[in-house]
């Protein structure tokens, strides 16, 4: 039997000043990561300064949004969710929500794509995938 998700609402982010562009861009609907201008590796999540390098400048970017599941894991709680860590197709893994799907048909993998979830409060957008 195929479990559905319920809809969960996902707490509010606390933006500080290194996050506010990042947050900035989700609610005109983008992911922004980081890319090392001189050496053009991307990371996530984008901050000021390249994990891999230290020549160069770091530029944020707007990610395509495609991408695939690389593992997850099902909390099953009162409302159960589905959390895993997303390859993008720029490279970077990203920690994230699956949503919108079949508990069940879920796999390793399998091709997502963005999408943004309300989140509590104000509703500020959170960058999450569902199945593509």
């Amino acid at each position: 039997m195929s479990e559905q998700l319920q809809k969960r609402v996902p707490p509010s982010p606390t933006p500080d000043p290194s996050t506010r562009g990042f947050w900035a861009a989700a609610r005109e609907g983008k992911l922004l990561i980081g890319r090392n201008t001189k050496t053009g590796k991307t990371h996530y999540p984008p901050r000021p300064i390249c994990p891999f390098d230290d020549e160069g400048t770091v530029e944020y970017v707007p990610a395509s949004g495609a991408g695939t599941i690389y593992t997850y894991s099902v909390m099953r709680a009162k409302i159960p969710y589905v959390i895993a860590y997303v390859e993008l197709a720029e490279g970077p893994r990203i920690m994230t929500n699956i949503v919108d799907c079949d508990i069940e048909a879920l796999q390793v993998g399998q091709a997502v794509r963005l999408t943004f979830v309300p989140s509590e409060g104000d509703g500020q957008p959170i960058p999450m995938f569902t199945p593509a």
